[in-house]
């Protein structure tokens, strides 16, 4: 795998580790969000690298996205901050990511209500993460 890959399957697993959230990655949104809510991690844009020539780096500033959806009848608001919390809390437990990267941040959300037709609103946001590492390819 690809240092990119490696270190989006970790960050990953830091999300499976939240309990009662179902996680997924780059999947589209489910019809049914459980009541621990959904995680969609998506993979981001990796932009483009500073490059260091001696020796040869990659140095990445690479933005995924964690999308976070909340519906319940009651309790939504405080559900969904819980949630945001776990993944707040998850990442700044390891902020290298078992030493995979230099340096992993997420950044505050900016959470939205969706209405959803014949249903509970949804409430929702995407957390970017920040991922900073190098690599000796970029591919």
């Amino acid at each position: 795998m690809s240092p990119r890959e490696t270190i989006l399957e970790a960050l990953r697993l830091v999300l499976v580790s939240i309990p009662g959230a179902r996680v997924l990655r780059n999947e589209p949104l489910p019809g049914r969000i459980p009541a621990g809510g959904i995680v969609i991690l998506r993979d981001g844009d990796p932009g483009q690298p500073e490059v260091t020539l001696s020796p040869l780096r990659y140095h990445y500033e690479h933005r995924a996205g964690i999308d976070v959806l909340i519906q319940k009848a009651s309790g939504r608001d405080a559900a969904f901050d819980a949630l945001t919390s776990a993944i707040g809390a998850r990442i700044a437990a390891d902020r290298t990511l078992g030493g995979l990267c230099d340096w992993c941040e997420a950044e505050a959300p900016e959470p939205v209500e969706i209405v959803a037709e014949g249903g509970e609103p949804i409430k929702a946001a995407t957390v970017a993460v920040v991922l900073t590492y190098s690599t000796a390819n970029p591919l």
